[in-house]
């Protein structure tokens, strides 16, 4: 039995404005519609889908993710790009093999990480 990854699925009250985050903040593109509950995001190869709740599903919905996590080559800059949108930073720090890690939350309390890039 194989495996491949097909989609994260965000759900929020606004898909609109979570969409644009994702866009703004970490480059997604939006490539098309997710039904008609909201977005569907390219987030550098990884497929989003941002909805609200969807009715026809029965079992409990929720809304957010734990995290999501980027790799990145300028962390400094995204850093400084964080904190002037006012983004709240939940954490930075550096793990064990010397990479520095920025945890920061996202809307509806989505936890989002950046981890630098080390030759």
């Amino acid at each position: 039995m194989a495996f491949k990854l097909n989609h994260v699925h965000l759900k929020t009250p606004d898909p609109q404005k979570t969409a644009q985050f994702y866009v703004d903040t970490l480059g997604a593109k939006i490539i098309g519609e997710a039904g008609a509950n909201g977005l569907r995001l390219d987030l550098h190869g990884l497929t989003l889908n941002v909805t609200r709740f969807i009715e026809s599903q029965k079992h409990e919905q929720k809304y957010g993710i734990e995290h999501i996590a980027l790799d990145t080559d300028d962390m400094p800059a995204l850093v400084a790009k964080l904190k002037a949108s006012g983004a709240k930073i939940l954490e930075e720090t550096t793990v064990g093999n010397g990479r520095k890690v920025c945890f920061f939350e996202g809307p509806d309390g989505v936890h989002l990480e950046f981890l630098e890039v080390v030759d």
